[in-house]
């Protein structure tokens, strides 16, 4: 009995022991427990209120108006419009594809359009609009919300969307606007949250795309109460955005239309730009096209159009395309040989068609030689052997550097989609470039605008307004932005003998008033507006060959800068036709045309073509009138 009372209270002290342990872990417990309640329920409280308060309270971004662009003049080039979608909510419409029926029968729906809407209608949420048509007309909106009680989840909506007034008038300068993509997204480092906004607009190329950022505003926000679901209950609080920039363009609409319409179906461009300040006041590419296309999306056979032709309707040939500059470059040579001091203008080379240099010919553009020249002569005739003598003279090295001063090999800082910077060739950058030494014929080419040397019809265009003003010249496309005016580009004086500019504009004037000039034909007879210019062809080809008997890729390209009034500048202009034969015939009387529609601000007088020329030029002033897009330009509003 002793022992079974000894073992009881073994037991007993077992027991105790093993609830005192138990009791005192589920007193540890439940303190800790108590401990952690009290810290989320006291010290967290304001952290968790401030989440529940997230989860039913939902900020979402209001897209800013984008800012709207100008010419010169106020006239609108870019501009907002309402636009009008149709909207659908799965789960307010219940048969989604009853109503979507329905809907067909009162509007008609793009195919596209439909099929896009179903697939995001199935990867959705059931609450979530889903847009099954855009840039819905007012009519069509109306009859939706008349037919509203049949249509269940169907809501018509109002944004903004960009339209271009003028059309392919601005095409190039301008650019264009399309939906944001996942390439934009992919090669933007942390893009803004208006972005990640379905189908919203961004700049793609042109202005619209180097001023993004100020053409696109700051976004505003909206505070909406939502439901467990995620369902928006009710807004609580709006915050306006702010607007993007308004942009005015130093471009002239009236003048850029017309530069367009004369350009016509060449593949071709042409830059004006005002000499005293710089101001682009025309940058045209053609054939042209429409940007309004692009700006929802264009369609895959639009854009193959667009594609396949061979005149490149997309590029903007202006600021984009290089070419050699041909005997528009023989005021560069001539003028680093006046400023090395190793020539005088009344020095005179002897042309006999050709300079044979280390056992070649160099050959001049008139086979036959051009006898004795002198600095002005080889202007005004533009004698190829007279510049190969300079050039072996002076060398590649100052020639080069004589082309940076008037802005050839430069990239001139203009907002605008892939500038140029054409090229000055030196020794180091073909040693640097193909691994070769430079070679005298190298410089013997480059000497005429040929060879290595390229430029685009916008760094001519600031060549010639160079030459004309002595001054550093700067192009400037922004005008103002939100009404504060840019810095112009008028430029200091340049580190130039004033003497050896004089000569050469002299030599330019004779190369177009001059019997015997190259462009006589094109001249001006008006005498308060005589320009002084320069002809040039580029070869595209090796083999001389008469232009009419190759195909027209294979042609020389037509060139010619001028700038006027000869005595009082105002304007410089450079032209490029493509493959269009020689400047003289086909460059030079459309750079004359533009020159007198930008001096005269319209229409310039008969009067100021010469007299056997005035036929034909009021007949193609008649035909212009007709198909110029945009006649008369109205409507402007100061920006």
């Amino acid at each position: 009995m002793r022992r079974k009372r000894g073992d009881s209270e073994a037991t007993h002290r077992q027991l105790s022991r093993r609830a005192f342990l138990l009791g005192g872990t589920q007193l540890a417990f439940m303190g800790a427990l108590g401990v952690r309640m009290r810290h989320l329920q006291v010290d967290q409280a304001d952290q968790f209120r401030l989440l529940a308060e997230e989860n039913r309270i939902k900020f979402k971004l209001l897209p800013p108006a984008r800012g709207e662009v100008f010419d010169r003049n106020g006239v609108r080039l870019a501009q907002n419009i309402p636009t009008y979608q149709i909207k659908i909510v799965r789960e307010d419409a219940g048969d989604v594809e009853d109503v979507l029926a329905r809907l067909g029968k009162i509007v008609t729906l793009d195919p596209d359009t439909l099929d896009d809407a179903r697939k995001q209608i199935k990867r959705s949420a059931p609450f979530y609009p889903v847009t099954v048509a855009d840039n819905v007309a007012w009519g069509d909106l109306s009859r939706v919300s008349v037919n509203a009680p049949a249509l269940p989840g169907v809501t018509p909506e109002v944004g903004l969307s960009r339209v271009y007034p003028l059309g392919s008038d601005f095409a190039h300068i301008l650019g264009r606007v399309g939906p944001v993509s996942d390439y934009d997204l992919d090669r933007i480092e942390d893009p803004d949250p208006l972005l990640r906004i379905p189908r919203y607009q961004i700049g793609k190329v042109g202005v619209e795309a180097k001023q993004e950022l100020r053409l696109r505003g700051k976004a505003g926000t909206k505070q909406v109460e939502v439901n467990a679901a995620g369902r928006e209950m009710r807004e609580l609080d709006r915050r306006e955005g702010r607007a993007g920039a308004d942009l005015q363009l130093s471009v002239d609409a009236k003048l850029q239309n017309y530069v367009q319409a004369r350009l016509g179906e060449e593949s071709a461009s042409a830059v004006v730009i005002d000499v005293e300040n710089g101001d682009l006041v025309a940058i045209a590419s053609s054939p042209t096209y429409d940007p309004n296309l692009f700006v929802n999306g264009i369609s895959v056979a639009d854009y193959k159009n667009l594609t396949d032709n061979k005149f490149r309707p997309l590029a903007s040939k202006a600021v984009q395309d290089t070419y050699a500059p041909a005997s528009t470059f023989k005021m560069i040579t001539a003028l680093a040989a006046l400023e090395d001091g190793i020539v005088d203008p009344n020095d005179t080379v002897r042309c006999n068609g050709h300079l044979e240099i280390a056992d070649r010919k160099f050959h001049c553009w008139k086979r036959s030689g051009h006898g004795t020249m002198d600095l002005k002569n080889s202007l005004k005739r533009s004698c190829d052997v007279y510049y190969y003598d300079l050039a072996l003279k002076v060398g590649i090295e100052k020639i080069s550097a004589m082309a940076k001063i008037f802005g050839l090999g430069v990239r001139h800082d203009v907002p605008m989609s892939a500038v140029a910077r054409g090229l000055a060739p030196t020794k180091d950058w073909k040693s640097n470039t193909y691994g070769k030494d430079w070679v005298i014929g190298d410089t013997v080419n480059a000497s005429i605008g040929q060879g290595f040397v390229l430029a685009s019809p916008l760094q001519l265009a600031v060549m010639a307004a160079r030459i004309a003003t002595g001054r550093d010249v700067q192009p400037r496309l922004i005008k103002s932005i939100d009404g504060v005016l840019q810095p112009n580009g008028a430029g200091a004086p340049l580190k130039v003998d004033p003497e050896n500019l004089r000569r050469i504009r002299q030599a330019m004037y004779s190369v177009v008033n001059d019997r015997g000039g190259t462009a006589g034909s094109s001249r001006i007879v008006a005498d308060d507006m005589r320009m002084a210019g320069k002809t040039g062809t580029a070869q595209v080809r090796s083999v001389i060959v008469k232009n009419s008997e190759v195909p027209w890729e294979k042609r020389d390209h037509a060139l010619f800068v001028n700038f006027a009034p000869y005595d009082n500048p105002k304007y410089a202009v450079a032209v490029v036709v493509e493959h269009g034969g020689g400047g003289s015939k086909t460059a030079a009387p459309i750079a004359r045309d533009i020159t007198l529609q930008a001096l005269y601000d319209g229409e310039p007088p008969l009067s100021a073509y010469p007299s056997d020329a005035r036929s034909r030029i009021s007949a193609q002033q008649k035909r212009l009138r007709k198909v110029r897009p945009v006649a008369d330009i109205g409507g402007k509003d100061q920006a």
